[in-house]
């Protein structure tokens, strides 16, 4: 697939997206490039290839009616409950004070055994914390924010095949049975949901600049960009 449409609030946003997927691999590329590093290392520690996502959802905010100057893209700290703070990947934050989303963006290509628990873990971690801050009183006289996962997969055979499981005690759920990591990932996104960690999780996967699509309806990146435009359409007076 080489491009996916997408349209929210009667805006097209299928070329943006598909810039997103070209801008991570073009980044990504240069970061190996620059690192000197031929290993997947140069580019996992490079950061930054999300950024055509962050441009996106920025164009999003704004056209459901967010002003600029409230969506924040640097120094996006929050206050934690386990730790003392935690730095997203982008923030909307109401002239009043008032937490209005967060989102967190993350990548894989490559290095999947290393790399997917340490993913799961970081989803699932972020969420519990900032959940459990606002349970405390963190973020004060305020609804629920809207709260985002986006994570982007290639699409390989090291990525494609089934993943071994370890059951030297106890038998795994059985939905891990013969999963690949784009299912272990497919499955880990929707269980976020599921279990209210997250507003909304997207998953996508790419095989190369022009090659990208969706692992499944209730993870894709239409229905994320429909659920976070939805939500800021609904709190259009927080900004007045």
């Amino acid at each position: 697939m080489s491009e996916i449409k997408i349209v929210a609030n009667d805006k097209d946003y299928t070329s943006r997206v598909s810039k997103a997927v070209k801008f991570f691999w073009n980044t990504k590329k240069r970061q190996l490039k620059d690192s000197g590093d031929e290993s997947n290392r140069g580019a996992v520690v490079g950061g930054k290839q999300m950024d055509g996502f962050i441009d996106l959802l920025k164009k999003v905010a704004v056209d459901a009616g967010v002003p600029a100057k409230n969506i924040i893209t640097d120094k996006n700290y929050l206050p934690g409950y386990f730790r003392s703070s935690k730095d997203w990947d982008m923030l909307i934050i109401a002239p009043n004070g008032k937490l209005i989303a967060a989102i967190e963006l993350k990548s894989q290509v490559g290095s999947y055994g290393n790399n997917f628990n340490n993913r799961t873990e970081e989803a699932i971690g972020s969420a519990v914390d900032l959940w459990t801050a606002f349970r405390e009183g963190q973020f004060p006289n305020q609804q629920a924010p809207w709260i985002g996962w986006l994570m982007m997969v290639g699409r390989d055979k090291a990525s494609e095949r089934p993943v071994k499981n370890f059951e030297p005690h106890f038998p795994v759920r059985s939905e891990f049975n013969q999963a690949s990591y784009l299912d272990r990932y497919r499955i880990l996104c929707q269980k976020l949901i599921l279990e209210r960690h997250y507003t909304s999780a997207a998953l996508l996967w790419t095989s190369d600049a022009n090659t990208y699509g969706d692992l499944a309806a209730d993870i894709s990146i239409q229905s994320f960009i429909n659920s976070f435009s939805g939500y800021l359409n609904g709190v259009k007076d927080e900004f007045k």
